[in-house]
């Protein structure tokens, strides 16, 4: 039997990129053994306990979908996947972030933070992000999810001045 996380792993990545599914829908995409349904119908718990779903009762059934919480951790989970390795051929554009989050909204920044990092960008300034990897769209889906108009920036560019240019080459290994 799968570990409990994989359970959750899975769930989350089946209700990422949708309004929302239905409960039998997502208990359909596991094994019918009754171990599995219970850890399946226990994980949904848990998502839900933990505030990363919402579960809806609806006359057509029951359904759960992700909260703002749950965005965030499928694209943590996202990044943390073997299979989410950008690109290695650089296409010569550089992917610059403006972050500017206030104190009060702490949390956020830090789980901003934390993406950048594991999207290989690198703090140019306390509020500047450069990466030469194309995760630019990541960024523009958590900025439309998280309401983030004027707080997060997304630039992206071909050209910098020589010496910037030369010295983020030498940090990401490029000729």
């Amino acid at each position: 039997m799968a570990k409990k996380a994989d359970f959750s792993k899975k769930i989350l990545n089946s209700l990422s990129g949708k309004k929302a599914v239905s409960i039998p829908e997502l208990k359909a995409g596991f094994k019918p053994t009754s171990e599995e349904a219970y850890a399946v119908t226990r994980s949904l718990k848990n998502l839900a306990s933990t505030g990363l779903i919402e579960t809806h009762e609806a006359g057509q059934g029951d359904f759960a979908r992700l909260t703002q919480k749950g965005k965030q951790k499928v694209a943590t989970l996202k990044l943390d996947s073997s299979n989410s390795l950008a690109n290695p051929n650089w296409d010569g554009k550089w992917r610059i972030i403006l972050l500017d989050l206030p104190e009060t909204r702490k949390a956020e920044r830090e789980s901003l933070r934390y993406l950048l990092k594991k999207a290989g960008f690198i703090r140019l300034k306390n509020s500047a992000w450069v990466s030469p990897f194309p995760f630019e769209f990541l960024f523009q889906n958590l900025k439309q999810d998280f309401g983030l108009t004027t707080e997060l920036m997304i630039i992206v560019t071909s050209s910098l001045d020589v010496e910037t240019e030369a010295e983020l080459k030498q940090f990401y290994l490029m000729s």
